[in-house]
């Protein structure tokens, strides 16, 4: 698959003054559920109503969606609220139900992107349809098998494609739900500036209170929408309570978005300007939670010493990391000045929490 224009046309032909929004509950509970979120959301800037009838769960015995019962629902909220409607399909029997119900937008989960069997299975039963179809990333962060996924459904005559970007699995404890990895996203966008992509921050955060900062990272970075999840009573939904949103702060949310268009020089270059520091941003923030992690394996040390009534100071073992490193810094660029300083001061931090532990 190749970079083409032709990858927007299905968004460019949207003609929207802000990004394309997709909101609505994570999970469809019931009927009267669905059309009281839609009509909250019926005279907003959210273009896709979403809501999930089939929710694979990690583990079994929880709620696992309303099934075809509520692709009815869906086609409720049409009717009465012009809004277009969005779900997620995990197989043949998704897909076909889905279409059968006219459902305007249909994505790929995480769980499902993993899978080249499953994916291909989606990409056969789509084969053809003018429906959009988007492609969440798959639970890690691997980004071919992304891209992957997508030239499956390219390969199977479906024009109307995009990727939404929900974050990825760690195993590490993390502010997020899923970790950003924000560079994968931007790679991707760099191999194909033309394919629409779209930031999940619900699942990426997992807390509501978290929303706006992710939402805000994504649109400096030229995300081209949102998908956030919404429910008029979010502490009691019966799947994802923790990060959906009430429909009054999704509003205020899209209004107090900062939104950089590009309709000048002098905008274009402000905007450019504003996606390289979001970037440099990401980075410093991945910094400051490796240095973090860095000196808890000092710690780590330090306990260790205390135990042998070692000396914290072990002058060989730091000139053979600190010439090691001046070899590294130089391969990436960096003068040999900037290494010796920043691991000095890397170093003199881990002899601080070293002595810390022993001398307590």
């Amino acid at each position: 698959m190749e970079n083409t224009k032709e990858l927007r046309k299905w968004l460019n032909d949207m003609e929207l003054p802000h990004p394309l929004v997709i909101a609505g509950p994570c999970s469809a509970e019931t009927e009267k559920q669905v059309l009281r979120i839609a009509h909250d959301l019926k005279d907003t800037d959210v273009n896709y109503y979403r809501a999930g009838i089939w929710k694979p769960r990690t583990r079994p015995g929880n709620f696992e969606g309303v099934g075809a019962l509520g692709l009815k629902w869906l086609q409720k909220v049409k009717e009465e609220t012009g809004l277009k409607t969005a779900t997620e399909v995990a197989n043949r029997n998704h897909v076909e139900l889905a279409l059968e119900h006219d459902i305007d937008l249909l994505w790929i989960g995480a769980r499902s992107t993993v899978s080249p069997f499953i994916v291909q299975d989606i990409a056969d039963a789509l084969e053809g349809t003018d429906k959009i179809v988007l492609i969440k990333n798959p639970v890690n962060p691997d980004l071919s098998l992304w891209l992957g996924a997508v030239e499956r459904l390219y390969t199977a005559n479906i024009k109307k494609l995009g990727v939404i970007h929900r974050g990825f699995s760690t195993y590490e404890k993390s502010k997020y739900r899923n970790i950003p990895e924000w560079q994968l996203a931007i790679e991707l966008q760099t191999k194909f500036p033309d394919l629409p992509i779209i930031n999940d921050p619900s699942h990426i955060t997992g807390k509501r209170d978290m929303i706006f900062d992710v939402s805000q990272t994504a649109l400096d970075l030229n995300f081209d929408g949102l998908m956030i999840e919404t429910h008029y009573d979010p502490d009691n939904a019966w799947s994802d309570a923790a990060q959906q949103v009430t429909p009054k702060r999704l509003v205020q949310i899209m209004e107090d978005l900062k939104i950089r268009k590009e309709t000048d020089k002098e905008a274009e270059y402000n905007s450019r300007l504003n996606n390289l520091r979001a970037q440099i941003d990401i980075i410093d923030n991945q910094l400051i939670d490796m240095l973090g992690k860095r000196m808890k394996v000092s710690d780590g040390i330090g306990e260790l010493k205390k135990q042998r009534n070692v000396a914290v100071l072990q002058t060989n073992r730091w000139n053979s990391i600190l010439g090691k490193m001046i070899l590294e810094g130089e391969s990436k660029g960096l003068s040999e000045e900037f290494v010796l300083k920043m691991f000095k001061a890397i170093h003199q931090e881990s002899i601080n929490h070293q002595e810390k532990i022993i001398n307590a």
